[in-house]
């Protein structure tokens, strides 16, 4: 997708920075070097990265000038609150910080941000131009101020016209459309909010369903990621009990800071956090500490797909043998 993002900005003539490698050289500052030395003006960066530099205390206001920079474009995965108030806080206080998401399939987002309208910490701005952006709810009704389903209800430009090798269009149809007939249907679990503007929860086929309570992923990543000790995290539901399953469990994965181990207290603190700020149905039944996270090949977090768990510090007795759901 950003291939053909930068392919157009060179259209517009517009001048483009690259950087491939660590973004934490140089302790940390070495995308700020760059942002200075070509006197960026729209910083490209990732939910990730806010946080990663939030967490490892980078001051780039103090540090660096960033006097050409208008604006920060975040995306990979939902920008919480709290990475809103430190780029605000820590980075620049007058740019414009743009929380986007789109997809890869239609090369373009379906919400982004708008320079025009007010910015408020954790929403997406607004739908993009050109997209008749709505949410749904499983009726197919649209809906503001509750969860659901991201659709799209009119075509848009840049709408795919079909797959490769799927001649008479069943497979284009399947993947977008089988939900709510006629409806682009992209597969987000998302909420309108009253500023107009968009929270996403996480992919819709990730979200857990513990006792029947629908929790987007994002839920869980805000609480369990704001803590020190934790680098990064997956959630999953796994089916349960695993011969007979009435119901859905949570299991939580943690990748924790180099040199801390998983212990009762630090399970016990996770599990406070996640019930506080969210609710008894988002606390997750296990808890398992993790040497890394599987990843996709552009680097986003796999949520779906087959886990096995592994190691004398990874072990879960009560899993059954066959990967997590």
């Amino acid at each position: 997708m950003m291939w053909n993002w930068l392919a157009t900005a060179l259209a517009s003539r517009a001048a483009i920075v690259l950087y491939d490698g660590s973004p934490f050289l140089a302790g940390g500052r070495i995308l700020f070097d760059y942002a200075d030395a070509a006197r960026m003006t729209v910083f490209g960066t990732s939910a990730k990265f806010i946080d990663s530099a939030a967490k490892a205390g980078l001051r780039p206001r103090l540090s660096h000038r960033l006097t050409a920079m208008k604006a920060m474009l975040s995306t990979g995965s939902p920008l919480v609150p709290e990475g809103f108030d430190y780029v605000y806080r820590e980075v620049k206080g007058d740019l414009h910080l743009a929380s986007i998401s789109g997809g890869t399939d239609l090369i373009s987002c379906f919400v982004l941000g708008n320079p025009m309208v007010p910015v408020w910490r954790g929403e997406i701005q607004g739908p993009g131009l050109g997209m008749k952006v709505e949410v749904f709810d499983d009726a197919g009704r649209p809906v503001s101020g509750q969860k659901g389903e991201l659709v799209c209800t009119a075509p848009f430009p840049s709408m795919p016209v079909g797959f490769w090798n799927d001649p008479d269009g069943a497979k284009y149809r399947a993947a977008y459309f089988e939900k709510f007939p006629g409806v682009w249907c992209h597969g987000d679990y998302i909420e309108r909010t009253g500023h107009d503007g968009f929270v996403i929860y996480g992919r819709s086929d990730a979200v857990l369903n513990p006792g029947g309570v629908r929790i987007g992923t994002a839920e869980i990543y805000r609480q369990v990621e704001s803590l020190d000790e934790v680098v990064e995290s997956l959630v999953i539901g796994q089916d349960w009990p695993p011969d007979r399953p009435t119901d859905v469990r949570v299991v939580l994965f943690v990748r924790l800071r180099d040199g801390i181990r998983l212990d009762d207290a630090l399970a016990d603190k996770i599990k406070s956090a996640i019930r506080a700020n969210a609710t008894p149905r988002h606390v997750p039944a296990r808890i398992v500490q993790v040497p890394d996270i599987p990843r996709t090949r552009s680097g986003k977090i796999v949520e779906l797909g087959g886990y096995q768990v592994q190691g004398r510090h990874h072990e879960l007795p009560d899993l059954p043998a066959s990967p997590l759901k």
